[in-house]
């Protein structure tokens, strides 16, 4: 299970230039790579991960749960 408070802070970890990591942590790699590679849509996209953060770990998670019952 993925933690919002992890996530949070790999969040934060914009401060010193490396955004989109905590799509990266939640499995959202291309994305990931998205906000990597344009600052999180210059700034936006991060802004707008913080007020989703919460959702996109429940979803990260509820995904994860699914992949394991279908095997």
């Amino acid at each position: 299970m993925k933690s919002v408070s992890t996530s949070f802070w790999l969040w934060l970890l914009c401060i010193f230039g490396f955004c989109g990591i905590h799509r990266f942590y939640l499995g959202f790699i291309w994305t990931g790579l998205l906000w990597l590679f344009t600052f999180g849509l210059l700034g936006i996209g991060q802004l707008i991960d913080l007020f989703r953060l919460r959702g996109l770990t429940t979803m990260s998670n509820m995904e994860r749960q699914l992949e394991r019952r279908s095997f």
